[in-house]
């Protein structure tokens, strides 16, 4: 009897399960993010010290539990020769953040051609996809309105999809909240199309 209960319990009261992979160049930010991220959502988290957290090689992983669903985040890593290894997770996932240095105007041009390859994707197509300009606590570092014509310039690769690009600092987690929450009602509003994992899996 106790089986039973505590089944269906776990029934009534399981979180959908979405999954998020944060992209972008090395050095852009995201694990940074994804520690803001968890500060914020996460009751009693102990966030690391910025200056200890270094490129990822490989893999970050992280949850958060909020209005109603759980976001598991695939933090990959930016560098080169790990870009190659992304497209293994795509069709497991839900939604994109990918991740932009706004302060870093050299490699601008770069970034926007890793997003443009990973967004003709089939893969992803029609799934969210939230653009962060990274880095605006930097004084100098460019804002939405001169990063969002830059990544929009081939916007029939992104298609009908759910987009936004926000301006963001995940140092300080100024623009965080907002972006999850979007990425939240995002995910919900496109459940026919890729349904949560523990909804796919019955």
């Amino acid at each position: 009897m106790y089986h039973l209960l505590s089944g269906f319990y776990k029934y009534l009261f399981q979180l959908d399960e979405y999954y998020v992979l944060i992209l972008g160049l090395d050095n852009a930010g995201k694990s940074t993010y994804l520690e803001a991220a968890k500060t914020h959502f996460t009751k009693n988290y102990k966030a690391l010290n910025p200056n200890k957290i270094t490129s990822t090689v490989g893999l970050n992983i992280g949850v958060i539990d909020t209005d109603g669903c759980s976001l598991n985040f695939w933090d990959l890593g930016g560098q080169e020769e790990l870009q190659s290894l992304w497209d293994k997770y795509y069709a497991e996932s839900h939604a994109v953040i990918y991740v932009v240095d706004a302060f870093d105007r050299d490699r601008i041009e770069e970034s926007k051609a890793v997003f443009d390859k990973m967004i003709a994707s089939e893969l992803l197509k029609g799934i969210p996809l939230l653009v962060l300009a990274n880095k605006q606590d930097l004084q100098d570092s460019m804002g939405v309105r001169e990063v969002k014509p830059i990544f929009n310039q081939n916007a029939h690769l992104i298609g009908q999809r759910d987009c936004m690009v926000m301006p963001v600092s995940a140092l300080n987690g100024d623009g965080v909240d907002e972006g999850i929450k979007w990425l939240v009602q995002c995910v919900k509003r496109n459940n026919v199309v890729r349904p949560p994992r523990n909804q796919s899996d019955n």
